[in-house]
């Protein structure tokens, strides 16, 4: 057996709130571990966090053995806060993300004001380039950039399994929206494609779901298969402009997420909050421009 043969042992840990999906990926022989996407518990009503969703994989981890060695972004996320800085401090993994961060910093540093953002994605310990592998034990993974949804939206090959971040929803409910700067629908269709030219049987992992129209339950596990015939965007075979031509109408009509000012503040930090004022206290800024 080679370490490509080995499967990844997955756990799923689903944050309703904000309908996003955290894993725990582990290497079953060695029991090292990474932590994908994980939440930082925010009331945006009360300003109040909290670390509970992120307990949960650590003391998940924990239970099982495991030593967790890599904390992994997926992109900065859009709809909830990264809770990425409190596994780091209770483990020392690194906090690892795509390299095309730095064009999302440089996109939002101006709209917050953000002069303590770098631009050169220092915050985070580790920027993946396409194809760039690495190790958690003796599991090897692959990352593959899958832009469109924002520009630094990368995908994690482990074993047989993907995990694909906002690119891919599940068959019944579609893809990523497009329309967040730096977005783009043709790229966004052309990553979507790099993951459905992979073997039919690879596991794909996302990180939303919504209950698509007549499913009752949450659901975050597909294959490149179910994806290729059955994805409601761009399965049969459905052309670049077609879909382009559906995701921008689509966006069109799309609201802000809810948390969209807080997370992408905090996440284009590595999930840290902005510095604190002069009185002690740390604030989430909101732009504002009057309709004209």
């Amino acid at each position: 057996m080679t370490t490509a043969d080995i499967a990844p042992d997955i756990q799923a840990f689903f944050d309703e709130p904000t309908n996003t999906v955290s894993y725990l990926v582990a290497d079953p022989e060695t029991r090292k571990a990474a932590v994908i996407d994980p939440v930082l518990d925010y009331d945006h009503k009360s300003g109040k966090a909290s670390t509970k969703s992120a307990d949960a994989i650590l003391n998940a981890a924990s239970e099982r053995g495991l030593s967790i060695v890599w904390v992994l972004e997926t992109h900065a996320h859009a709809d909830h806060l990264s809770g990425a800085p409190y596994i780091k401090l209770k483990t020392g993994a690194p906090v690892a993300i795509g390299e095309r961060i730095r064009e999302v910093q440089k996109i939002f540093r101006p709209v917050f004001n953000a002069e303590d953002v770098s631009g050169d994605g220092s915050e985070f310990d580790h920027l993946f380039k396409d194809g760039e592998v690495f190790e958690i034990g003796a599991l090897k993974g692959e990352v593959i950039a899958t832009p469109g949804h924002t520009p630094a939206c990368i995908s994690y090959r482990i074993g047989d399994a993907v995990f694909v971040g906002d690119t891919l929803f599940m068959p019944d409910y579609g893809t990523a929206r497009a329309d967040f700067p730096g977005g783009d629908a043709r790229q966004l269709y052309r990553s979507i494609h790099k993951l459905l030219s992979l073997p039919e049987e690879t596991r794909l992992f996302m990180c939303h779901d919504y209950k698509a129209p007549g499913r009752d339950d949450y659901a975050w596990e597909t294959t490149v298969g179910e994806e290729k015939a059955r994805n409601v965007h761009v399965g049969g075979g459905k052309s670049e402009d077609d879909y382009v031509a559906m995701r921008e109408a689509r966006d069109a009509t799309l609201a802000a997420p809810n948390l969209l000012m807080p997370s992408i503040q905090v996440n284009m930090r590595a999930g840290k909050l902005p510095p604190a004022e002069a009185n002690g206290v740390t604030y989430l800024k909101v732009p504002v421009k009057l309709a004209g």
